[in-house]
């Protein structure tokens, strides 16, 4: 194990989601004072964040721009559909989860065509079925997929997604919500036209905005396109570029929180190491469950640095609600699951928290099992059954 990180919290519950996510102190802190946003000194917290993000997509980021969006994640995804897709576009949405569901009852809203690759609750898309679909619909303009879906857990294959994508000449754009940050997106191995991610995931910010990053190229196109006033990626990026503001009121704590936890992020070693940080916070608690018994959703090849989904055990003692209020008490608050065919719990691996934490995750997990009489924490028969579909 590695050196213990500096402990982040004030007393209250390590956060084991996908985001909102255990900060450092030192993010909370930056948040002790008030900014206008019309200041010289905030304009220029805002042109370091954009810059600073731009350089995470390495090699070849000059040709893309960074755009800032109040809101959710939720928002900067309707922002980038909206802006980008041209009303008579249509979008292949490739789904394995909620947030790529979620991205095809945007597209509904926004009265953009669509096609639904559904593969259920955890199968991954593949770049084959992309190409064929692709091939068999010379409409389709765009595709969507989400990096991370965090209702299973999966890492999506977006390079061999990518790769489909161009080949047949469409534009491809991605969700990196709960992943960029953590897992290379670099634009010199893995080719896309936009991808949206938001403050309070894998940079350990807090919530209230999102950012875009797209090509300048597909930026300029986009003018005039929105459907929305507040949401029109293409006027923020306008307005930003001529005055350094934001065109209506800026989360100002939230963005020098935000870049505080950017320039931690480089101090750690940047996505190389923040990465490494999750993957061995993955490994701890899955080798703890597994040997409670417990079972992951996902074999170990698709299994993400991002949260890990565990089948619930088959004892009919073991009752979610009370597990979660155990774990909460013991200073853990875990994540229902999402997924539609077996009952299931997903533990996040982000965050200020670091394998030592992890293994007291164990620790509490394997006391609140005795506390309820669970001797077993084996899934039930359903469970192995829709894992063994996976694994084919």
């Amino acid at each position: 194990m590695t050196e213990k990180l500096e402990a982040p919290r004030l007393g209250e519950p390590y956060l084991l989601t996908p985001g909102p996510l255990t900060t450092s102190y030192r993010v909370k802190a930056a948040m002790l004072r008030d900014w206008g946003s019309w200041d010289s000194d905030f304009r220029a917290m805002t042109a370091e964040l954009r810059q600073r993000l731009l350089a995470m997509l390495g090699d070849g980021h000059e040709n893309f721009d960074c755009v800032p969006m109040q809101g959710s994640g939720t928002f900067a995804v309707e922002a980038m559909l909206g802006s980008f897709v041209p009303h008579d576009g249509k979008v292949l949405v490739l789904a394995n989860g909620a947030y790529g569901l979620r991205a095809a009852e945007t597209l509904r809203y926004l009265g953009r065509d669509l096609v639904l690759l559904d593969k259920g609750d955890y199968m991954p898309p593949r770049g084959e079925e992309v190409a064929q679909i692709l091939a068999g619909d010379p409409e389709i303009t765009h595709v969507i997929v989400a990096h991370c879906e965090t209702s299973s857990g999966i890492l999506n294959p977006i390079a061999e997604i990518s790769e489909a994508t161009y080949a047949a000449g469409r534009k491809f754009l991605i969700d990196s919500m709960s992943a960029f940050g953590a897992v290379p997106a670099e634009v010199a191995t893995i080719r896309f036209d936009a991808l949206v991610s938001s403050a309070n995931k894998c940079i350990e910010g807090v919530p209230g905005f999102g950012f875009v990053l797209a090509r300048i190229s597909e930026l300029e196109a986009a003018k005039g396109r929105s459907h929305s006033l507040s949401l029109d990626v293409h006027a923020q990026w306008a307005h930003m570029n001529k005055t350094g503001q934001w065109r209506f009121t800026p989360p100002t704590h939230v963005v020098v929180a935000f870049l505080e936890a950017l320039r931690a992020h480089e101090e750690e070693g940047g996505v190389a190491a923040r990465g490494a940080r999750y993957a061995r916070n993955r490994d701890v608690v899955v080798a703890g469950m597994r040997e409670l018994s417990f079972d992951t959703l996902l074999a170990d090849r698709w299994l993400s640095p991002i949260i890990v989904t565990f089948f619930c055990p088959a004892d009919p003692k073991f009752v979610f609600d009370d597990f979660y209020r155990m774990m909460k008490n013991r200073g853990f608050i875990i994540y229902p699951g999402k997924l539609t065919v077996v009952a299931s719990f997903r533990i996040g691996c982000i965050g200020q928290m670091d394998e030592y934490v992890m293994a007291q995750v164990v620790v509490a997990a394997k006391e609140c099992l005795a506390e309820m009489g669970v001797a077993d924490a084996s899934p039930p028969e359903a469970a192995l059954i829709e894992k063994a579909k996976l694994a084919a």
